[in-house]
C-alpha cells in the first residue's frame, strides 16, 4: 500500500524533512530521542529575519534550513492579515500543506493595558480576527502582549484588566481549536512576578504564557526562580534571539525547558542581520541541538 494513503500529504512531506535532518546528527544527539526536551521543536518568527520574505521565499528558505515552523509576523512582506478574502486565505493554509513548514501561529501587537476602554474593546475584538484568520490559514494559535502601565493608574488595576481580558480570549480561543500566547513584554510588564499576577486571573488554558528572553527574566532571584513562576502556564511556543549572542544564559533556559520536558516550538526571533540568513538558520539549528543534547544529559 502506498504510505501516502496512510497519511496527509503535509505529514509526508514533513516526516522526509525530519528524517533527513536526523540522518547527519550526531550519534549522541541520535541517542537523545527519547529523552525529555526530544519534542521541542525550533522554528522561526518572521519578525527580521524573513521580514521581506513572501511566503514562497518562506517555505524555500526554512525548508532548507530545517527550520520546520514558523509564526508569522503580522504587517510583513508575506501579507497575511485578516482582511483577508475567504480564497486568499485557502491559498495560504494550500501552500504550507503542500510543505514540511507549518504555520504555528500570527505574531501581533494586540494588547489590553490601555486606560481607554473603548481602546481595550477594539484591541479584544481585533484579536478574535486574528484568531479566525489563524484557524482559516491552519495555524494554532495568535500572540499577543501586555506593553505598559498606563500613567495615574495603579499597576495592580491594570495586571487586572490584562488578565480579564485573556481570560475572555482564553475562553474564545478554546472554543476555535485555538491558543492565546502572551509574550513576556514591555516595560515593567515584563518583569516575571508581573506575568504571573496577570495569568492569576486567567481560569483556563486558552491563554498562555510565550517565554520570550528579556534581561528582566534574571532580576530578582534569578532565571529559575522567575522560569517556575509561569512554567505551568507555558503553551506551545516561547522565543529565543540567536542562542549563540550575548550574555543571556541560553543553556540554563535550555537546561530548564528540559527538565519540564517542554513539547512546544523555540522560536528565533533573531536582532542580527547577517547577509546569508539561510546560513544562520542552520548555524542556529547545530547550537539548539548541540544545547537539547548538553542539557538532556545532565538529567
Amino acid at each position: 500500500m502506498n504510505l501516502i494513503t496512510l497519511q496527509s500529504r503535509k505529514e509526508f512531506i514533513r516526516n522526509l524533512s525530519l528524517i533527513a535532518g536526523v540522518s547527519v546528527l550526531p550519534g549522541s544527539l541520535l541517542a537523545s530521542c527519547s529523552a525529555p526536551g526530544s519534542k521541542m521543536k525550533l522554528g522561526l518568527v518572521t519578525y527580521l529575519w524573513a521580514k521581506d520574505w513572501d511566503i514562497p521565499t518562506i517555505i524555500k528558505n526554512c525548508t532548507e534550513a530545517n527550520i520546520l515552523g514558523v509564526e508569522l509576523r503580522v504587517q510583513h512582506a508575506h501579507g497575511v492579515n485578516f482582511g483577508m478574502s475567504a480564497a486568499e486565505r485557502l491559498e495560504v493554509k494550500k501552500q504550507f500543506d503542500d510543505s514540511p513548514i507549518e504555520i504555528v501561529g500570527m505574531g501581533t501587537n494586540e494588547e489590553y493595558h490601555s486606560a481607554d476602554p473603548a481602546k481595550v474593546k477594539e484591541a479584544i475584538e481585533n484579536t478574535k480576527k486574528w484568531l479566525q484568520l489563524s484557524k482559516d490559514i491552519g495555524a494554532s494559535g495568535v500572540k499577543v502582549k501586555p506593553n505598559a502601565f498606563p500613567a495615574g493608574v495603579a499597576k495592580e488595576k491594570t495586571l487586572e484588566q490584562i488578565g480579564k481580558a485573556l481570560n475572555e480570549l482564553g475562553n474564545y480561543a478554546l472554543d476555535m481549536g485555538q491558543q492565546i500566547r502572551l509574550e513576556v513584554h514591555g516595560r515593567e510588564t515584563q518583569e516575571l512576578p508581573n506575568i504571573k499576577t496577570i495569568m492569576d486571573y486567567v481560569e483556563n488554558n486558552g491563554s498562555t504564557v510565550c517565554w520570550n528572553c528579556n534581561d528582566q527574566d534574571l532580576n530578582g532571584e534569578g532565571l529559575e526562580y522567575n522560569f517556575d513562576l509561569v512554567k505551568d502556564r507555558f503553551g506551545d511556543i516561547c522565543h529565543v534571539r540567536e542562542l549563540n549572542v550575548g550574555e543571556y544564559p541560553y543553556q540554563q533556559l535550555m537546561d530548564l525547558f528540559v527538565g519540564i520536558d517542554y513539547q512546544g516550538w523555540v522560536l528565533l526571533e533573531c536582532r542580527t542581520n547577517p547577509d546569508d540568513k539561510v546560513a544562520a538558520l542552520k548555524e542556529q539549528n547545530e547550537v539548539f541541538g548541540k544545547m537539547i543534547a548538553n542539557a538532556q544529559a545532565k538529567l
